[in-house]
């Protein structure tokens, strides 16, 4: 997030500084907003200022579109309250630390079913977004290397991926000088497909991007549809494609809810993954995972050997300084849980998904836009009422529900939806509370409803709300 200057001057004076309700127990001025101030004040005072201001926040159990995990159990929250302190980049240190780091990428790489042939790598990250830019660049740097080696230019580099992609894809062509070729979405396809990425390959294509879960629709891309093109544009052409899959969502739901499904490593042409452990890894904010398939698809010369306190290890991030504590709780997870623990929570959150998704069709009112692949129900009006999702939206959030309203990306931007992402904590019991709810804010916009839900106790009997 980036902040910017506040112009004090064009401000009052009342407006730049915080008064808080018990503050003549411990100022005997106000405190300032943009500055620091000039004396301290007690832990309890400062903890009680912030923790206040904070109730302006919305709850996260009820902030519904959102995947990051906001629920650990009480040992794991031990766990990372012990190693808050814990520098992650300190292997030399930590040893057993970095001992388990290696652990988690080896699960994950066997997670993903990377052949026995192939000696896969990878690191933690601090969430899919770095992630995926640091994969790109892996293959932006192998593309470079192999044009060097044919003796041809390296100055126009393309990459290919969906108009419904994670930001991040953008920050990356642009921070790494690489053309963008988007394939738009349209009203009867939300996704990208074989023949729309066949268009647009060429020699200067260093890779393909394919999502499995978008933030958009929670579709799942047809990774095994593209690589079976690029294998024949491979033997075509001599193009070697590689596929970056974004499992940002997916990567810890389909190898225990849908294991034969191929879309991992199991296909040639994939050669990297990335996974959000805080989304459905379980694990808090924030944690990412890559992982490449062999450690050639990692060339040599992005990888960074330092010298510190010690010892000289191999580093490949965009950060250096980061703490331990999420990877040790991916680790605790893991343990935990196992697969047959992921399993039941993920098929609980399916389960919780269609549970939900089959009353928003009974209603008559809302209509799919997804197939439910994935816990994530993205859905609209079946008609058009004369309001708007966002104002049904803004009518939620008096009940304190946060349902995120958005039109799609271009070509299919006249199409307005909302999303419910079904975490762990999204219970049966949730489900039906915000539906009933939902329900309500749409009637209440609806003309015909308007009368019945009108209070049937006069003003003059007295004020209704308790």
């Amino acid at each position: 997030m980036l902040a910017k200057k506040v112009n004090l001057p064009g401000i009052s004076e009342t407006k730049q500084e915080i008064s808080p309700t018990y503050s003549m127990r411990y100022f005997t001025e106000s405190i300032p907003k943009y500055h620091i101030p000039r004396d301290g004040m007690p832990a309890n005072a400062a903890y009680q200022l912030i923790h206040d201001a904070l109730h302006f926040d919305g709850r996260t159990a009820f902030d519904i579109g959102s995947f990051t995990t906001i629920w650990m159990e009480p040992e794991a929250d031990r766990l990372i309250m012990e190693n808050l302190g814990k520098n992650f980049i300190d292997r030399f240190e930590y040893p057993e630390t970095a001992e388990i780091h290696q652990r988690i990428v080896n699960m994950l790489g066997h997670l993903f079913n990377a052949p026995e042939q192939d000696d896969f790598c990878g690191t933690a990250t601090v969430g899919s977004s770095e992630a995926i830019e640091l994969g790109l660049l892996a293959h932006k740097w192998t593309w470079k290397r192999n044009r060097i080696k044919q003796g041809k230019r390296t100055d126009n580099p393309n990459i290919i991926f969906g108009a419904d992609a994670h930001i991040c894809w953008d920050k990356f062509a642009r921070y790494f000088d690489v053309e963008p070729r988007i394939i738009p979405m349209d009203k009867d396809r939300f996704c990208i497909d074989a023949k729309s990425v066949m268009e647009r390959i060429d020699e200067n294509t260093i890779c393909v991007g394919a999502i499995m879960g978008t933030t958009f629709t929670g579709a799942c891309e047809p990774v095994k549809e593209i690589n079976d093109l690029l294998i024949q544009v491979k033997e075509n052409k001599g193009l070697d494609i590689p596929i970056h899959v974004d499992a940002a969502s997916a990567g810890f739901i389909l190898p225990f809810i849908n294991p034969q499904m191929e879309w991992d490593f199991r296909l040639p042409q994939v050669r990297s993954i990335n996974v959000s452990g805080h989304k459905f890894g379980l694990v808090y904010p924030g944690v990412g995972w890559l992982i490449f398939k062999n450690h050639t698809d990692l060339p040599e010369d992005l990888i960074f050997y330092v010298n510190y306190l010690g010892e000289n290890m191999p580093t490949y991030t965009l950060n250096f300084s980061r703490g331990s504590d999420m990877v040790l709780a991916q680790y605790y997870n893991l343990l935990h849980l196992g697969q047959s623990g992921y399993t039941k929570v993920m098929n609980n959150c399916i389960n919780n998904a269609r549970y939900l998704a089959q009353k928003l069709t009974e209603s008559d009112i809302f209509e799919l836009v997804n197939n439910l692949e994935l816990p994530i129900i993205t859905f609209r009006f079946k008609n058009n009422p004369d309001f708007t999702p966002f104002q049904l939206s803004q009518k939620l959030r008096e009940r304190g529900w946060m349902l995120p309203a958005y039109n799609l990306p271009e070509n299919a931007d006249d199409m307005t939806v909302m999303r419910v992402v079904v975490r762990e904590t999204f219970s049966r019991d949730m489900a039906e509370t915000f539906y009933v709810d939902l329900i309500k804010a749409y009637q209440i916009f609806n003309e015909t409803e308007k009368e019945h839900l009108r209070p049937n106790v006069s003003p003059r009997q007295g004020h209704h709300v308790t």
